[in-house]
C-alpha cells in the first residue's frame, strides 16, 4: 500500500492539544516536498515526451528551413553573377548571401559549397570572421565577468568559450573557498558555526535512528521464506537509497507503511526532535527545488528557449505547437522570397522596399 503524505499530517486530535508552530511547519514541509516530488516527476516524464515530439514534428521543419535557406543562398549567388545590378543592389544582395550562408554554417556545421559561397561574397573569409567574432565575444565576457580567459588556443566556438568560463569561475570559487576555510581555521569556529555543526550532527543521528529501526525490521537475512526475502530485499534497497540521500520523508513514509509510526506518534514527538525533523525536511525541500531548477534550466538551454518564460511541465506540448507554427510560417516566407528572386523586376522592387524600410527605422531610431 502506498503511503500518502496525508498519513503523515499531524492533526490537533493526534495529541489532544492544538498544533504548535513546529507541528504546522512539519505539515507544510510534508505537503511542499510531496508537491516538489510531483513537479520533478512531471518534468522528467514530460521532457521525454517533448523530446519524442520534437524529433517527430519540429526537427523535420528545422531541416526544411535549412534546405530553403540553402536554396535562397544559391539563388542569390546566381543573381549576383548576372550583370545590370546597381552598386547598392549588389551590396545588398551580397549581404543577404553572407547572412544566410553564415546562418547555415553556424547551425549546421561544415559545408564546403556554402562556405565557398560566403567567402566569395564577403570581405573576409568565414573562418577568419568567426575567429574575430569569438575574440570580441571573449573580450566582452572578460569585461563583464572579470574572469581572465587566457588566449584563444582551444577555443573554436562559443560553447568552448562558455566551457572555459565555467572552468575558470569554478577554479576561482574553489580558491576563494580554500582561502575562506584557511582563514576560518586560523580564527577558530564561531558560536554560530558550532551550533550549526551540532544541529547537523543531531539531524544525522535522527535520520540514522529511523534507518536502523527500519533495517532491523525488514533486513532480508532474517527472513527464511525465499519469496518474502526477495520482497524485503527490494524494500531494503529502497530504505538504503533514502538513507543515502538523507530523504527523511521517504523513511517516514516507509515507517508508516510498516506501521512503526502513525500521525499520533509524530504528534507526540518531542519538541527538540520535531525541530530536527523540520530542519532535515527543509534541507530536503531545498535540494528538490534545486533539482527542479536544474532540470528546467537544462531543458531551456537544450531547446534554446527564453530564459524568462514561465514554464509548466504539464504544458510542454504548447511549445511544440508554437515552434512548429513559427517554422511553418518561416518556410512559407522563404518560398515567397524564392518566387521573388525568380523575377528580376520583382527583386529590384523588393530590394528598394527593404532599403526604404531600413532608412525609415534609422530615421526613427534612438
Amino acid at each position: 500500500m502506498m503511503t500518502s503524505n496525508k498519513d503523515l499530517q499531524i492533526s490537533s486530535n493526534a495529541s489532544g492539544a492544538p498544533l504548535t508552530p513546529d507541528h504546522k511547519r512539519f505539515n507544510t514541509l510534508i505537503r511542499q516536498i510531496a508537491q516538489a516530488r510531483q513537479t520533478h516527476a512531471d518534468w522528467e516524464e514530460n521532457a521525454r515526451s517533448f523530446e519524442q515530439m520534437y524529433v517527430k514534428v519540429v526537427e523535420p521543419l528545422v531541416d526544411s528551413i535549412a534546405e530553403m535557406t540553402r536554396k535562397l543562398s544559391l539563388a542569390l549567388d546566381v543573381l549576383l553573377d548576372q550583370p545590370g545590378w546597381s552598386r547598392s543592389d549588389r551590396k545588398q544582395l551580397q549581404g543577404m548571401v553572407c547572412a544566410l550562408a553564415g546562418q547555415l554554417l553556424s547551425a549546421r556545421g561544415p559545408d564546403a559549397e556554402i562556405q565557398a559561397l560566403y567567402d566569395k561574397h564577403s570581405d573576409i573569409d568565414f573562418e577568419t570572421g568567426k575567429q574575430q567574432e569569438l575574440a570580441k565575444f571573449k573580450d566582452l565576457t572578460e569585461h563583464f565577468t572579470g574572469v581572465d580567459l587566457g588566449d584563444m588556443d582551444g577555443i573554436a566556438s562559443e560553447d568552448d568559450l562558455t566551457q572555459r568560463l565555467y572552468e575558470q569561475m569554478a577554479a576561482k570559487e574553489a580558491a576563494a573557498q580554500e582561502r575562506k576555510a584557511a582563514k576560518a581555521q586560523r580564527k577558530g569556529k564561531s558560536a554560530a558555526q558550532r551550533k550549526a555543526e551540532e544541529q547537523a550532527k543531531l539531524a544525522l543521528q535522527s535520520v540514522r535512528e529511523i534507518y536502523r529501526k527500519l533495517a532491523s525490521a525488514v533486513h532480508p537475512d532474517r527472513e527464511p521464506d525465499p519469496t518474502l526475502r526477495a520482497s524485503r530485499t527490494t524494500l531494503m534497497q529502497k530504505i538504503n537509497k533514502a538513507y543515502a540521500a538523507n530523504d527523511l520523508l521517504s523513511l517516514l513514509e516507509i515507517q508508516v507503511e510498516l506501521e512503526q509510526i502513525d500521525a499520533n506518534a509524530l504528534g507526540n514527538v518531542g519538541e527538540q526532535r520535531l525541530k530536527i525533523y523540520n530542519q532535515v525536511l527543509s534541507d530536503q525541500l531545498a535540494v528538490l527545488k534545486q533539482q527542479i531548477a536544474d532540470v528546467e534550466m537544462e531543458f531551456r538551454q537544450h531547446y534554446d528557449l527564453d530564459p524568462h518564460r514561465k514554464m509548466n511541465p504539464l504544458k510542454l506540448g504548447d511549445l511544440i505547437r508554437e515552434r512548429a507554427g513559427e517554422l511553418r510560417a518561416g518556410v512559407e516566407e522563404q518560398k515567397r522570397d524564392l518566387r521573388t528572386l525568380a523575377d528580376r523586376a520583382a527583386t529590384k522592387r523588393w530590394l528598394k522596399e527593404q532599403r526604404r524600410m531600413e532608412q525609415y527605422y534609422s530615421d526613427w531610431g534612438p
